[in-house]
């Protein structure tokens, strides 16, 4: 885990949640829980893999009995123009953006069901409601995201679990830093009316706040932490 995933961790431990970490790198989520500390848990998953999906779920919550919370963060992107995108690259950018989110909100979602009560909160993008040059993939998957979001939150919230996206501007992790240094960076942040891309705990106190009470009666709505970005 990292980037956008582990300020949220960082976030929610601080607030007194039980944190599941879940990462490909089965080894890299235990170092994490253990860094986080306050009995958090590690498990490895694939989350494009049914099966690894179901075995982390179940892993998870015979840990901490019942999952109140699942951010679904997990994410990649590859650039290219779109007449030269390959299907691999297409089919794998959505096995883990959009597939990944679907098996992760079912799996999850049937114990909060049974239990009658949770909270799902995606992690969609800007890229969900704008174009944006060489990411015909990463649009593509997280309009699903959004879209995927929004169904669920019509079919469970009647049954207690409410669903909702957060859509973020260009986030300062360590790749992101990567990724938009230099003057395509500055580019990027005049097209942006705060002048500036986003922080990762600015993020993560937008899905606090969509864990919390005090968010109960939003449901399938889109959170939109991007400077005015897609406003203009």
């Amino acid at each position: 885990m990292s980037g956008i995933g582990s300020a949220i961790a960082d976030v929610f431990a601080d607030a007194g949640a039980r944190i599941v970490v879940v990462d490909l790198d089965a080894g890299a989520s235990e170092r994490r829980a253990t860094e986080l500390g306050r009995g958090a848990v590690g498990v490895g998953c694939d989350v494009s893999d049914p099966a690894s999906v179901e075995a982390a779920v179940a892993q998870a919550v015979a840990a901490v009995g019942h999952v109140d919370v699942l951010v679904n963060s997990a994410g990649i992107v590859d650039l290219a123009p779109a007449e030269d995108l390959s299907t691999g690259v297409w089919n794998r950018t959505l096995a883990v953006n959009l597939t990944g989110t679907f098996l992760m909100s079912q799996a999850v979602g049937r114990h909060m069901l049974e239990a009658g009560r949770g909270k799902i909160i995606n992690l969609a993008s800007q890229a969900a409601s704008v174009g944006l040059l060489e990411h015909a993939a990463y649009c593509a998957s997280k309009a699903g995201v959004v879209g995927l979001t929004k169904v669920l939150a019509t079919e469970w919230a009647g049954r207690g679990v409410t669903a909702n996206t957060i859509s973020p501007t260009v986030v300062l992790t360590e790749l992101g830093k990567k990724a938009w240094a230099g003057e395509k960076g500055e580019a990027a942040k005049r097209e942006i009316p705060v002048g500036r891309f986003a922080l990762p705990r600015e993020v993560a106190g937008a899905a606090l706040f969509l864990a919390s009470g005090a968010s109960d009666m939003i449901n399938g709505a889109d959170l939109v932490v991007d400077g005015g970005y897609t406003i203009r």
